[in-house]
């Protein structure tokens, strides 16, 4: 009887196998240890086969995930970044930004646009590599956006084999690394309003800027003094192939890619151009809020943009700045304004769906934006299915002097255009 008063009871029934704990070799074999069930906490107990089968499950998403990543999926930097910015406080500007520190990508490209602030970016670029001691890779070739199969092999083998950290910058279409077997970089653009664009593009080509005509007489030595002083309306209203497509369908080609549709305005243009931007660019600009893009490079990127803008800021840069606006600008009608912004359908498309990622970015760090009325969308017809035009040979050469002052908030050329707009549009009404 005391036997049986001594031996002590196990909590779920029955006599405990081991009244004074278990032993340390665990359960003997021939008790089926594998089917004990271990409490872990409190009123929670699950048996070793559900382990078993958690860790399998877990295993097959880890592969999967990686399986997905070298099959071209996002760089594991943009998965990490988007997760912590789904996880901000911020959206409302409460509070200060989280304290965490994201993870350095060693791997960053800056396939530029061309007329849309690259060498006042460059110019940066250049001043903060030696400050911060990355390598920044630039290219010879600066009007070639196109490229075989081949020549993409051998520039992505260059790119991955340069010393990291690097930055690369060239004037070239989007570049999938992953399907020549390389890693996926990071990609950091900016872009302008396409109108904009055009014509700093058209006036640049012809006249230069404040250094004199003398220098850009050498890069288009070609051109008749009848093309270069033919008015811009004539251009746009007579249907010049400089004021039409393809040399329209300019901006959606750099993010599409290499793909021959990606030179044809279309849907499939646009909508890959979107997909691109949403996997592999940590960050599209806009080039009308630069100091703002410049502030959101430095806290995605500090290890290459920290100090950028202080840099940008000073007025020996800004005098820079104003020698290089464009000279003899003219805005163009209302009747061939309204024409541009039908040809631009799709670049128009783009660049708002980049201009709203760009303000919510924004609103997620606490930036206000001056969120101004949208310029009236006129009904647009369809352009004519052809490639684009090349980027002349302008970006690299005189890199001592900064792109036109053409990110000043309020650009008159910009401002005049979208009244003209408003007003044909109220005439028509």
């Amino acid at each position: 009887m005391k036997k049986k008063q001594q031996q002590q009871q196990h909590p779920g029934g029955g006599a405990d196998p081991w009244p004074h704990g278990a032993p340390l070799g665990g359960a003997p074999p021939g008790l089926g240890s594998w089917k004990r069930r271990v409490p872990l906490l409190p009123f929670v107990r699950f048996s070793l086969r559900d382990y078993g089968f958690c860790m399998a499950t877990l295993l097959v998403f880890c592969l999967g995930s990686l399986f997905y990543q070298l099959s071209g999926g996002p760089p594991r930097f943009l998965l990490d970044l988007r997760q912590y910015l789904g996880n901000s406080t911020y959206l409302d500007d409460h509070g200060p930004p989280p304290s965490k520190v994201l993870p350095f990508p060693s791997q960053v490209v800056y396939n530029r646009v061309g007329k849309c602030g690259s060498r006042t970016v460059v110019l940066l670029l250049r001043i903060l590599s030696e400050k911060h001691g990355f390598n920044l890779v630039t290219s010879d070739i600066h009007n070639k956006t196109r490229l075989t199969k081949n020549e993409q092999m051998e520039l992505i083998k260059n790119i991955s084999t340069a010393e990291q950290p690097y930055l690369f910058t060239r004037h070239v279409h989007f570049l999938n690394f992953s399907r020549f077997g390389g890693d996926q970089p990071v990609y950091i653009n900016i872009i302008r309003d396409p109108v904009n664009r055009f014509l700093s593009n058209y006036f640049f080509r012809r006249f230069g800027d404040w250094r004199g005509e003398q220098n850009h007489m050498i890069r288009t030595p070609s051109m008749r003094q009848e093309e270069r002083y033919l008015d811009i309306n004539e251009c746009i209203l007579e249907n010049y192939p400089e004021c039409s497509n393809p040399r329209l369908f300019y901006i959606i080609p750099y993010f599409c890619g290499q793909h021959p549709r990606c030179r044809e305005p279309g849907e499939w243009a646009l909508e890959r151009a979107k997909l691109n931007v949403n996997e592999n660019f940590l960050l599209v600009g806009i080039l009308e809020e630069l100091e703002d893009v410049l502030l959101l490079l430095e806290r995605f990127l500090p290890h290459y943009f920290k100090g950028v803008l202080s840099i940008y800021k000073d007025p020996e840069h800004r005098k820079l700045g104003n020698m290089t606006v464009t000279v003899k600008k003219t805005v163009p009608s209302p009747e061939a304004v309204q024409i541009l912004y039908q040809r631009m359908r799709y670049e128009y498309e783009f660049y708002h769906y980049v201009k709203e990622q760009f303000h919510l970015l924004k609103r997620k760090f606490g930036l206000k934006s001056h969120v101004s009325r949208p310029p009236l969308r006129p009904q647009f017809f369809i352009p004519t299915p052809l490639e684009t035009e090349e980027p002349i040979d302008d970006e690299e050469q005189d890199d001592e002097k900064w792109l036109e002052d053409i990110y000043k908030r309020a650009s008159p050329s910009r401002a005049l255009a979208e009244c003209e707009l408003r007003i044909l549009a109220s005439k028509q009404d």
